[in-house]
């Protein structure tokens, strides 16, 4: 594949794991914020995480550096992607920001160039629809953490031309993943499975039907999932589960997709999980470490 350059927009958690494996996979990439320190933050958790893979023997100290050296950090959006064959936007799930990003996107990057985001639900034609590029715009929606998880989930937009696809499938197997190609319909496939599950799980909870524990222990040991719904809804950010549920609920008009009121009050009281420090369980802080389990009386 001839494709060169890459710009990553957001460098949050999701952000700074896709520049990761595209340096990894041996393309130029420019990392764009405007949060300087942000930056700063993602570069020393790209850092650590090739750490972990050094331990692992999945990488080496001179891959490390070769990879590191890939990266170049941007403040301003306009010079980040000016130079750039694919653009991947990882900022924040909000609909109106996205929106603002790629219409700013379709004035600045190169015609040619491809514009995917990183949506884990928001329409994809309606992302392209502020575009004059609709055809080059597609979803390639990556599982957390990135440099661990295989899965691409690849959204095709209304309008999105078969080579583009076909481009971004190829690209895909090229960094090590396994890309799998929906239609756009809100959730697509993996939040349109997962956040009912998980929202049935907080209203087991709710009413009193089982423990947080007991309801993560049934579906670990007794569906055989690496980890319960209620600690992954931690995992993934209680308001990133809420904002989902809406986009899902507003699509299909179905109350089925309604969020739970435990999980409307959670998100605003501010208990939004692992980065909070608190969601359905207790957290270390800055980090993922579970201090306290089962003791939720919310």
């Amino acid at each position: 594949m001839s494709l060169q350059q890459v710009a990553v927009i957001g460098a949050g958690t999701m952000g700074n794991g896709i520049a990761h494996v595209f340096a990894q996979g041996g393309f130029k990439v420019n990392l764009i914020d405007v949060n300087q320190a942000q930056l700063e933050k993602a570069l020393q958790t790209i850092t650590k995480n090739f750490d972990r893979q050094i331990a692992k023997g999945s990488a080496t100290e001179d891959q490390k550096a070769a990879a590191l050296g890939r990266i170049t950090t941007f403040n301003d959006l306009s010079a980040g992607v000016l130079n750039a064959e694919l653009v991947v936007e990882a900022a924040t799930e909000n609909v109106d920001l996205k929106l603002k990003i790629f219409k700013q996107l379709d004035e600045c990057a190169n015609p040619n160039a491809i514009l995917a985001t990183n949506t884990s639900s928001i329409s994809i034609t309606k992302i392209a629809s502020v575009t004059k590029r609709a055809n080059k715009v597609i979803g390639m929606h990556f599982m957390n953490p990135v440099p661990v998880m295989k899965l691409v989930e690849i959204i095709n937009g209304y309008a999105t031309d078969k080579d583009v696809t076909d481009m971004i499938v190829a690209l895909s197997k090229q960094l090590g993943k396994v890309p799998c190609v929906v239609n756009d319909y809100p959730g697509f496939i993996a939040n349109r499975i997962l956040m009912p599950m998980i929202n049935e799980a907080i209203y087991s909870l709710y009413e009193g039907v089982a423990g947080v524990e007991e309801i993560d222990t049934v579906m670990k040991l007794g569906m055989a999932h690496p980890m319960g719904p209620l600690q992954l809804a931690d995992f993934i950010g209680l308001d990133v589960c809420y904002s989902i549920l809406k986009v899902l609920h507003d699509g299909f008009g179905n109350p089925k997709y309604a969020p739970c009121p435990l999980l409307t009050n959670m998100v605003t009281a501010g208990y939004l999980g692992a980065k909070s420090g608190e969601g359905f369980y207790k957290y270390t802080p800055g980090s993922k470490d579970l201090v306290v389990s089962g003791m939720f009386k919310k």
